[in-house]
């Protein structure tokens, strides 16, 4: 048996978690039906043994007073930086956050101006600038031989003389893009040229699924990147811990790193404890795990990608990251995919609220029978769809 095939086999990511009598908000949507949800980006895996036995320790210990980093958090987060990508931080970069859509926000708090981002993106990108009352303005992604692309002359329009402010989906959520060297470096001669600070979403740089790539953080590409970025980053997405509320900052700048902390105080918490905790054991003894994880998901992604190639009315483009499969469903001819899909059991996110209707998001983070019988489902959805 090879390293991966038994790492796989150690980590029974085929086991069935009853998620539905319990608090899952991805479960409870579809409460007394028989949908199986596959839409919020919560997978259905069992968190990692190591993360499992680190809440055991904290939640023996008692007391669940107000927690701090220690010494050790520190060094797990900037030691996996460090063998991922190479990438050097200090611990001083780093501010801790309750979840990454708090980071979103504060950065659209902590930088004065106007707010730029592609769509289709993640739903907080286009709400955050709202509620930290900025003007957004937005591109179209394109496609370019079934790839998805930034249109950097419409990105270029979409800059307005108040414009201050870049929101960056990397790797991207939806359309399961691990941006390029290339790609980032064209976006970081935009920033510069524009002289847009760049807030990075890279929550699922530990989901990049094509073996042979690796994850490059934006803050990398040289000294101007690195004072003009603030990088958001949490262990949520990789090892499925969400719900223990648990990311952090990353800004070299120090002129940055104080305008970020001053939009914190008084409406960000802190973390709680076993947030602080489960973060610590993740980016130092789950190395292991996520490698399993990995293979897990590209099975499922190329089981979605075969599926979805078969059925009538549906197309996607490769997913080279994330666990979200983001799929075009304006071949059905139907005017609401998602619940055409929730009426024959299947819970998917609609394309609309990610600014592009007549698509569909689909979580394949969950056990292979799951899987197999949602996509048996949409089959006939689309089969039934397609009758006269």
């Amino acid at each position: 048996m090879s390293g991966r095939a038994a790492d796989v086999q150690a980590h029974d990511f085929e086991r069935v978690v009853d998620r539905a009598r319990g608090d899952s908000l991805k479960w409870n949507r579809y409460a007394g039906r028989d949908v199986l949800p596959l839409w919020v980006a919560d997978m259905d895996f069992a968190a990692p043994p190591a993360i499992i036995a680190a809440l055991e320790r904290r939640v023996a210990h008692g007391c669940f007073g107000y927690a701090e980093p220690m010494p050790g958090l520190y060094e797990a987060v900037i030691g996996n930086l460090q063998r991922e990508y190479g990438w050097h931080v200090e611990a001083d970069w780093l501010l801790w956050l309750p979840g990454l859509v708090s980071g979103l926000n504060v950065a659209c708090r902590a930088v004065d101006g106007d707010v730029v981002t592609a769509t289709p993106v993640y739903p907080p990108f286009l709400s955050a600038p709202r509620l930290s009352g900025r003007r957004l303005t937005t591109a179209a992604l394109c496609q370019d031989d079934g790839l998805w692309v930034f249109d950097f002359a419409a990105l270029q329009d979409a800059v307005l003389p108040g414009s201050r402010l870049l929101l960056l989906c990397h790797p991207h959520n939806p359309v399961g893009r691990a941006w390029q060297r290339q790609e980032l470096e064209q976006i970081a001669a935009f920033s510069l040229r524009n002289d847009l600070i760049v807030c990075s979403d890279e929550i699922h740089c530990g989901l990049v699924l094509d073996e042979h790539r690796r994850h490059l953080p934006l803050a990398m590409l040289g000294d101007d990147m690195a004072r003009r970025t603030i990088t958001l980053m949490a262990p949520s997405k990789t090892w499925n811990i969400p719900g223990l509320g648990c990311a952090f900052a990353v800004i070299a700048d120090p002129a940055l790193r104080r305008r970020f902390s001053a939009a914190m105080r008084g409406i960000v918490p802190h973390v709680n404890a076993l947030g602080l905790a489960a973060c610590e054991a993740a980016y130092r003894d789950c190395d292991d795990w996520q490698r399993a994880l990995l293979a897990t998901l590209r099975h499922n992604r190329d089981a979605v990608e075969a599926a979805v190639r078969s059925m009538s009315g549906l197309a996607m483009s490769h997913v080279e990251a994330t666990y979200l499969a983001w799929i075009d469903a304006r071949g059905l001819a139907v005017a609401d995919p998602s619940a055409c899909f929730e009426e024959a059991g299947v819970g998917l996110s609609s394309g609309a609220e990610f600014g592009l209707a007549g698509w569909v998001r689909l979580n394949f983070g969950c056990p292979r029978s799951t899987l197999a019988t949602a996509l048996d489902r949409m089959a006939a959805a689309c089969k039934a769809a397609a009758r006269p």
